[in-house]
């Protein structure tokens, strides 16, 4: 029998708030009754039936700049059969991962019917998200008090606050593996950097353990990934139909797979969107990437020339400021392409939030590793001026990691503890039968900037993972870097996250997602670049000094040796471990079973029901 939601007490002033939302300043009284209303009504009259109330209740006069913040919460029974609905993975009694159904719930470690810790407080949020996101006008042409703002049928009504979840636990999971993955690099660089400098036909045997290394780690990343997941329960959470981004839009119609109602919109004008115009635009901002580019080797032509002539300490000393100016531009020109992207993957309005974020990945991954890198690829194979290079790529590696850490936490850090200081005047100012505690926190975060994702943490890492394996042969050292700055990394990020940004919605997920496949992307090209690194150093050509097409032939067929070698390493390293593989197998072979028990009992039902049919008519 289905369980459907009661009656509920959508406006008890009382209970565990999840969820903060914010309205505008300015907006209007009718405005914040018909979102109210919307969000404490029930399922079948087009609302989410949620817990709903105002942050202070009273003394308005002394919070007015506050009196646009509400809290929502969800009844037990309301965030039960949302687990169900959303298809939550939990821990059965007897230790295999489940897929959480209400008339089961007993089947379940750890439920209790007087316990409310059985579900976290990331999928609790998770749960409310989802309900307020499918939040979408019915029968209304506009928002009441604002008749400018047009709504049609379909349109989401989602804006809200959020915390953790599996995301960013793998994130940081992937942060601290990675880390750890690299100080075998680093410790096999550092001698390389201190005694062999210029010995490039010993660097052969530390390209290749480069090249098998960056193999191996991700490879072994996927079983540690899958691991985890699988005791979070996202491994083995079924995949629902993804309901339309709340920014999608469209004319209402129904969804030929689903049968539901939603927004449709015509692929072809989409297409449109990305072909004429999403396309050029990034065309054009690779062309002014490459410019800038060749600014940077005029300005590193003059310090040159300039510590030719003089060869004083100061010019040495000038050599570096062009890359290091070339660095802080380049970081410029990242952040403000992020949000030219941005702006144009919203526009060319996908249904999916999965296929908008592989758009936008896409549309900033090219854009940064060009942008990044074309440098350090001219330098190395049309100026072939290697210590040029070690020098470029040593500036802006550490240049990057720098700006990234002020830019990141420590700066938004600052500003967030200014601001926590004021705060608590005005909290210590307030009547002491307020709970102080709940609206600090509140006010607080109010005031932080929002977390966009692991979008940019990812980012980084990858750009980092670019500079340590893409030229290791020239600057062996630069895995050493890269540790030293993920050890801050790992702390200045929990800061981030837990003081300065507010926290974000969890969002269940198995992996790194489309991140793994632009991990294993770099480190194809790598083997392409070390190889022709190495083939170009003066000691390799020396083998061959009557026949360059030797050398290419055989540059050519170590490449695709090595290239052979990680196919080969990837296919051999499961993805998931055997006891993994083993459960997966188990729980797919139950649902079989049951779904045919099931039919089984549906056919006797029918074949029952049949014979009773033809005894009356034959009665």
């Amino acid at each position: 029998m289905k369980v459907t939601l009661p009656a509920l007490d959508t406006c008890e002033s009382s209970f565990t708030p999840l969820v903060v939302l914010e309205l505008a300043q300015d907006v209007k009284k009718e405005t914040k009754e018909w979102l109210k209303n919307r969000i404490v009504s029930k399922k079948e009259d087009g609302g989410a039936q949620l817990l709903f109330r105002p942050l202070l209740n009273k003394y308005e006069k002394e919070t007015l700049e506050n009196e646009n913040l509400y809290l929502v919460g969800a009844s037990k029974i309301t965030l039960l059969l949302g687990a169900e609905a959303m298809g939550l993975v939990k821990e059965c009694n007897d230790n295999t991962m489940r897929a959480f159904t209400y008339g089961t719930r007993h089947n379940f470690k750890d439920y209790d019917d007087d316990n409310d810790d059985f579900l976290t407080m990331a999928e609790c949020q998770f749960i409310i998200k989802h309900e307020l996101e499918n939040l979408r006008a019915r029968d209304e042409k506009m928002i009441p008090g604002y008749p400018q703002a047009k709504l049609y049928p379909g349109k989401s009504l989602y804006c809200i606050r959020g915390y953790f979840g599996e995301t960013i636990a793998l994130y940081f999971g992937f942060l601290e593996y990675f880390t750890v993955a690299l100080i075998p690099m680093a410790v096999i660089g550092l001698p390389y950097y201190l005694f062999v400098w210029e010995d490039y036909d010993k660097y052969v045997i530390f390209a290749s353990f480069n090249l098998i290394w960056s193999t191996v780690i991700l490879e072994v990343w996927k079983r540690g990934c899958a691991n985890m997941t699988y005791r979070w329960g996202t491994l083995v959470m079924k995949r629902q139909f993804e309901e339309p981004r709340p920014g999608f839009h469209g004319v209402l119609g129904i969804n030929p797979i689903t049968s539901r109602e939603e927004p449709l919109y015509p692929s072809y004008k989409r297409q449109l969107r990305i072909y004429l115009v999403s396309l050029p635009f990034v065309c054009l901002c690779l062309y002014f990437s490459l410019y800038v580019m060749m600014i940077y080797f005029d300005m590193e032509a003059w310090a040159l020339s300039l510590h030719e002539n003089s060869g004083s300490e100061w010019t040495s000393v000038l050599l570096y400021v062009p890359s290091i100016i070339y660095a802080i531009v380049i970081e410029i020109m990242n952040r403000l392409y992020r949000y030219a992207a941005e702006f144009l993957t919203s526009w060319e309005n996908h249904r999916l939030e999965s296929a908008y974020q592989n758009h936008l990945i896409l549309k900033v991954l090219v854009f940064n590793f060009l942008n990044c890198f074309a440098s350090l690829f001219y330098i190395a194979f049309v100026l072939r001026d290697m210590k040029l290079l070690r020098q470029s790529l040593a500036t802006l590696l550490i240049t990057s990691q720098i700006l990234n850490q002020i830019m990141e936490s420590l700066l938004p850090y600052w500003l967030q503890k200014k601001h926590h200081v004021r705060v608590r005047r005005k909290v210590q100012a307030l009547k002491a039968d307020i709970d102080a505690t709940l609206y600090e926190q509140v006010v607080l975060e109010k005031e932080m900037g929002t977390y966009l994702g692991t979008f940019d943490d990812y980012l980084e890492l990858f750009l980092q993972f670019g500079y340590v394996s893409l030229f290791s042969c020239v600057y062996p050292l630069a895995a050493a870097f890269a540790v030293l700055n993920n050890f801050t990394e790992v702390n200045s990020d929990a800061l981030k996250m837990c003081r300065v940004l507010k926290r974000p919605f969890a969002e269940p997920s198995a992996n790194i997602g489309v991140w793994q496949l632009a991990f294993e992307t770099m480190s194809v090209i790598s083997v392409v670049t070390n190889c022709a690194l190495i083939g170009m150093s003066p000691q390799v050509n020396a083998l061959f000094p009557e026949s360059k097409l030797d050398l290419i032939l055989i540059v050519v067929a170590v490449e695709h040796a090595l290239l052979a070698l990680k196919f080969i390493l990837a296919f051999a390293i499961p993805d998931k471990p055997r006891h993994i593989q083993m459960k997966l197998a188990r729980l797919e072979f139950e649902s079989l079973e049951a779904l045919k028990h099931q039919q089984m009992k549906l056919m006797a039902q029918n074949l029952k029901e049949e014979s009773q049919e033809s005894s009356k008519k034959e009665a």
